[in-house]
This record gives structure tokens, sequence and C-alpha cells, in this order.
């Protein structure tokens, strides 16, 4: 007798082999039979009419704070992810001074906007080491697995102390941020991280790291290189094609495994094509290099509720930004505020906030069911010219809706076409993997964890406005190609001997709501969620931990430690 059977589902096994019927068996934490299983199974889930699929495993997540307090993992987990990668963009908790702990919220507040109280109340900080955070972790027992990598910001902190922004460091300074990375590796982190972004700050400015020197870049990489099975990972305005980034000429002559998010900007909208080239041309020489792209643009979704709105910086709205939603409601619906928020400008020095609060032709009104690829002439810039009147006062109608529960959609990046097709070019491409969920960041601004989800409902099933994503491919390359990246070879197939993460989902019901804002982080911290139908049972090491949606309580993840 098996401890569980999968009966009759369309088995999409994490490969891009064509979907088949077929029974799965489970004994233990494994995957024992798949195909025909006469015998019985101490508990059996009929998956006739569903799919039955690997868990999700999803590399670019920001988990480093809420799996302190957090043993259910969501939004992640309520999306079928199995296992989660953190400490990406070079910022995390590890290692860290005594005293410092406050810096190292600062920058997760400022470059992931997630809540510092939350931060302050839910992390109980019983750790120096990288690899003691990972011991402390280890001790309390999870919905779903995690991998953490170091991050360049905390290893700054930790060896400059008051000087982490500084780029001007001596050779003794790198070489013991180099021993911090050696020592991080082998105690099991699965990468290193770092941020060379303009989008990155906090309210110190740019991440430490930012702008630091080939020199220390390069000594870093090395390290990661010599360990035999870590990543070199960053975030970077020039998407992996060079600019001024001096050392990654550097990183692949040496052969140091890396991997990196990619985008389409409107800078340069073709620079994508030529970094997917030079990807394929690296990993030819035998020094990996794996572009991370999201399977939808990354929305920002602006609300009353959120972290930011077109009107967040007007005088007229911070006169009434404290208040609580219903009364910021009922002042906006005044004819005197809104013609008065109409005429005014933001009061911002940062041309970033300016120029997102008036980008109306890059806003959309999310809706239900909620629409990430709209076409431009649904943009708040289209419907005012066609209605003859300020987009500004499209937006205002949008935001009051829902009693201001609603959410506008603007994409940062990859659309600047009005459409998925530069996305669809990017994930088809071998070269690439589905990265930038930042599951657990951006709480107040950005609902991206269910990336899984999208790319089964919106790619493999409803896609309108040009060609979808076979099933198959969907599914590997959220499984088996995410986790080949990581080194995470027990796991992303459903076969004899792998590890019994498992998602079984009514595909045809499988529906994603519209994301909602709660207040259930530590101190009352706000966060965003997304609900979703259609995910009947995901088992993670041959336990089930959700059952229709519902967590079961069940806690058969762990911290993992790279090879």
């Amino acid at each position: 007798m098996h401890d569980l059977v999968i009966r009759g589902g369309t088995v999409v096994d994490g490969t891009g082999a064509a979907p088949h019927t077929a029974d799965v068996a489970i004994d233990g934490d494994r995957i024992t039979a798949i195909g025909r299983v006469d015998n019985a199974g101490r508990r059996t889930i009929d998956a006739d009419g569903l799919v039955v699929a690997p868990g999700w495993v999803d590399i670019h997540t920001h988990y480093d704070g809420q799996v302190s307090w957090d043993p259910e993992l969501a939004p992640s987990s309520h999306h079928g992810v199995t296992t989660a990668i953190m400490g990406n963009c070079g910022v995390g908790f590890a290692p860290v001074r005594s005293g410092d702990e406050g810096f190292l919220i600062e920058l997760m507040e400022g470059v992931e906007d997630i809540p510092g109280t939350a931060l302050h109340e839910g992390i109980d900080w019983r750790w120096e080491s990288f690899g003691e955070y990972l011991d402390a972790l280890d001790e309390t027992p999870r919905s779903i697995d995690l991998g953490g990598q170091l991050p360049h910001a905390a290893v700054r902190a930790y060896v400059l102390g008051d000087r982490a922004h500084d780029d001007d460091v001596t050779s003794d300074e790198i070489a013991q941020m180099v021993e911090i990375t050696r020592r991080a590796l082998a105690d099991g982190a699965f990468g290193f991280s770092t941020s060379r972004t303009f989008l990155h700050r906090s309210k110190h400015g740019l991440v430490p790291g930012t702008s630091s020197a080939p020199d220390e870049v390069i000594a870093i990489a090395e390290a990661v290189r010599d360990s035999g099975h870590a990543r070199f990972q960053y975030v970077s305005d020039d998407l992996g094609t060079g600019g001024d980034e001096a050392w990654l000429d550097a990183l692949k002559e040496m052969g140091c495994p890396t991997t990196y998010t990619l985008a389409q900007t409107p800078a340069d909208p073709a620079a994508y094509r030529r970094a997917l080239d030079d990807a394929t041309a690296t990993t030819a020489t035998g020094a990996p290099l794996v572009p991370q792209v999201p399977v939808r643009p990354t929305g920002m979704l602006f609300g009353l509720q959120s972290s930011f709105h077109p009107f967040i910086a007007h005088p007229s709205y911070r006169a009434i930004a404290d208040q609580p939603l219903a009364e910021r409601v009922a002042a906006l619906r005044t004819p005197s505020v809104r013609a008065q928020l109409l005429d005014e400008m933001a009061d911002s020095k940062d041309p970033f906030v300016s120029y997102m609060s008036t980008n109306f032709a890059q806003m959309y009104l999310l809706g239900d069911p909620p629409d990430y690829e709209p076409p431009p002439e649904r943009s708040a810039a289209t419907i005012a010219q066609s209605q003859g009147r300020p987009a500004g006062d499209v937006v205002i109608d949008w935001l009051l809706r829902d009693d201001g529960r609603s959410f506008i959609y603007a994409p940062l990046g990859n659309y600047v076409d009005g459409d998925h097709e530069a996305l669809r070019e990017m994930l088809e491409h071998p070269a690439t993997v589905p990265g930038a969920s930042d599951g657990g960041a951006h709480c107040g601004l950005i609902c991206d964890a269910s990336f899984p989800t999208y790319l089964l409902t919106h790619w493999a099933r409803d896609r309108q406005r040009g060609p979808r994503i076979p099933i198959e491919r969907a599914v590997a390359l959220q499984t088996s190609a995410t986790a080949a990246t990581y080194g995470l070879d027990d796991r992303g197939r459903l076969a004899p001997g792998l590890l019994a993460d498992v998602n079984v989902i009514d595909h045809n019901r499988l529906r994603l709501h519209p994301p909602r804002m709660v207040h259930d982080l530590p101190a009352g911290g706000r966060r965003l969620l997304q609900d979703v139908d259609g995910y009947r049972a995901t088992v993670k090491s041959g336990e089930v931990t959700f059952e229709n949606g519902e967590w079961t309580g069940t806690r058969p993840g762990r911290i993992l430690r790279s090879r």
C-alpha cells in the first residue's frame, strides 16, 4: 500500500513532454511510481479531469524577514509554490553585527517595500553569521522549502560598518568580504546577490554595493565560482548587456554561473534581444548565464491603499493622506477637492515620482477579472482623449471604484509595445527562466507572487492578443527550468525517486482574483494578497499542504542548503 496515490490525472511532468494520463504513487517524501498504479493508497486523490504537475519552484523571492514569523509563506504557497529562493537583489538579514539590525531593515523597507514595523517586530535576530541565520530558520518547519543567498549589502555593512555605502575599500576589506562569502557558501548559501539599479534605494540612498568597484565584485565572484554549486545573482539597469559593468566580462571569462533580471525597457526596446544572444553564446562556453524574465509586466498597483498613486505627492492629497479610507474617498468625491487635485502637480524633487504620476499612457484599470495585457486604447490617456477630459480625471474615477479599493495597473517594464509579445519571445527562448515574482516583497505596490498561476491561466489557456504557450512548456518553465538554475536536481519533475512536490489543478477553473490589501503582518503591517481558485491540492514532500485553497496546517517545508 502506498502512502498517497493521485489517480487518473493529466500528468504534465515538468520535462516539457506532452501531457498524458497516469497515476502517481507517493511513499514518504518521494514519488515511487508513475503510470498505472494497482496498489491502493492510504490516501487517494481523484485527479480525473485535473492537471497533475510538479510543485512550482520560484527562484526570485524576498521572504528573508517573513520566514522568521510565518510558517505558511503566503502568498507564494497559495499559488502552488513548494520551493523558493530568497536573498535576491543584494538585500537581506545576514550576516549582521549587534546594533546594525535597524540599518538592514531600512534597506529592505526601502528596496522591497516591506513595512519596517513588521520587520522590527517579527524578526528575532538570533544570529550573526549567514550559517547561524540558516540554523535559526531551520528550527521552524514551514509549508514550503526555502533556500537563501548571501546579500551584498549585508556583507558590506558587516565589514565596513557606517562606511557600507563607500566604494573606496581596501584590499583587506575585500578579503574579509570574500571570506564571509566563502563561509556562507560552505554553510549552504545558494549564491551571492547584488543590486546595480537606481530603482533600489533606501533613505540612505542607493543600496550598498550598487557601484562597487570591479575588483570587489570579481573577487567575490571567484569565491562563488570556486564553491562549485552557487550562483551570482544581480539586478541591473544594463540588462546583462555590458554597459558600465566592467566586471561582467570577467565573470563570463572565469566561468562564474550568473543569473540576472532581464526586461524590455522604453530606453532601448531591442536590448533584450542582444542580451538573449549574449546568454546563449556565454552559456555555450561553459559559463552559465541565465536571464530571469517575468511572466507578465512588473505591474505596480496604484490605489488609495497602495504605497503610491498618481496624486500621492499632491499637496491637496497630502492634507488628507492620514485619514481613514472612507474619509479620503468622501473627500475625493467632493468637486472642489477633485478640481484642486487636477490643478496641482506632484510636489516632489524625485523625477521618477513625477514621471510615474503623469505617465497616463501606461495606466490601466486592472478590473475583475484582472487584465494584465490590456490594449493601448484602454489606457487612461487614450480614454481621456476620446472623452475630452484630463487623464487625471479618469484616474480619479478609477481610484474611487469599489469604495476606494480598486487598483490601477501600471506596467513598469516589458510593455513598450502594449502587449506581451516581447515577454513571449523571452519566455520561449531556451536561455531564460521565469523570475522576479518578488514573493514576500513590495507589500504595498506589487503583487506578482501569482506568476506561476498566470503562466497556466493567461499563457497556457486564455491569451487572446497573440500566441499562447503550450501547457507542457509553461509547466517546465516554472519547475525543471527554475530548479536546474539553482542545482535543485531532486525536484521540478515528476519521476520515481524525486521529491514528492505536486500540484493537482483544475485547469479549466483556475482563476486569479483581483489583488486585495490586508493588514496581517506583525504590528498590523499591510500587504497585498491575490486569491486564486482551482488548486485542488498541493503536496509538499509527500504531505498535502493545501486543499481547495486552504492550508491544512502541515509543515513539511525546511530550510535548504546548497550542495
